[in-house]
């Protein structure tokens, strides 16, 4: 049974930091897909960044001020989060799939993926 736990989520001021931690079980995480998605009040599900074999992808939205990483001896999942704004306040969930197929536009959660419970990040201006 695939199982993901977000944690290191909290409250910051603006252009703070925070690092997310995801670990993972239930599948071979070394060889898997990755993702980080993302949801704000009243504001569609983001898909923020990916990871797979140690290499990144993100969005508009993150890219520069944000990076993902994962550590396979942990089996964890990382997400570094720097000069963050307010507009960054969300819902983070650490995501799974086995193919690679993360949707842009979805729903967190969705059916597709494997979803871990999410972690709140505030950040106050």
């Amino acid at each position: 049974e695939v199982q993901l736990v977000e944690s290191g989520g909290g409250s910051v001021q603006a252009g703070g930091s925070l690092t997310l931690s995801c670990t993972a079980s239930g599948f071979s995480f070394s060889d898997s897909h990755m993702a980080w998605y993302r949801q704000a009040p009243g504001k569609e599900c983001e898909l923020v960044s990916t990871i797979n074999r140690g290499s990144g992808t993100y969005s508009d939205s993150v890219r520069g001020r944000f990076t993902i990483s994962q550590d396979d001896a942990k089996n964890t999942l990382y997400l570094q989060m720097n000069s963050l704004k307010p507009q960054d306040t969300a819902v983070y969930y650490c995501v799974y799939d086995v193919t690679g197929y993360f949707p842009g536009r979805t729903s967190c959660p969705n059916e597709i993926n494997s979803w871990g419970q999410g972690t709140q990040v505030t950040v106050s201006s």
